[in-house]
């Protein structure tokens, strides 16, 4: 009998190489704070490797610099990485700090070490308490498809995450583009 002959939804049925993105529980303190990396929410016993991190200095985007309350003038951190999960690229990350405020940090090292860029935000007395994050999705361009090895016709979700600071201050923006063929976002929440 199928699902809809009894009334019943079927059950989703879960691909074994698929990676859920658990979106509030990634993000909870109590994980960064003890120097877990927010992946290990998603991950399990699974092999997650960082194989390729750029951290630069430079000028934010405008609308980068609007979300941060920067100025023209006002440089960022800028940190670039591709996540491999299983030996397969599932995600591209880039964050902007101000660089004024992460200067001299393991933040601006490729190393952010245990807990990463939050648990070091958090020494500096400006953790995060709150994120929003947009998602939306589209077909990747040729530099993404070619990075996330995607095969033709495979759409990626972005990904845009705010984090604020107890002042209510944008600490972070956070863009990823996740190969939508890997991925279940997952957010679980109370009423």
């Amino acid at each position: 009998m199928s699902g809809r002959e009894t009334g019943r939804q079927p059950k989703y049925q879960r691909n074994a190489a698929e990676l859920r993105r658990r979106g509030i529980e990634r993000l909870a303190r109590e994980r960064w704070a003890e120097g877990r990396s927010i992946w290990s929410a998603d991950i399990g016993d699974r092999e997650l490797v960082v194989d390729s991190v750029e951290v630069t200095e430079g000028a934010a985007p405008a609308a980068v610099a609007a979300v941060l309350g920067l100025g023209e003038d006002a440089n960022v951190c800028v940190r670039r990485r591709r996540f491999v999960l299983d030996g397969k690229p599932v995600l591209l990350s880039t964050s902007w700090l101000p660089a004024g405020l992460v200067a001299g940090t393991a933040i601006t090292r490729p190393d952010t070490g245990p807990g990463g860029t939050y648990a070091r935000l958090a020494e500096l007395g400006r953790g995060p308490v709150r994120f929003r994050e947009e998602v939306r999705s589209r077909m990747p361009g040729a530099e993404e498809a070619e990075r996330l090895e995607l095969p033709v016709g495979v759409p990626v979700v972005l990904i845009a995450r705010t984090a604020f600071d107890a002042e209510g201050t944008a600490v972070e923006v956070n863009e990823m583009v996740l190969d939508s063929s890997a991925y279940v976002l997952e957010y679980d929440f109370e009423a």
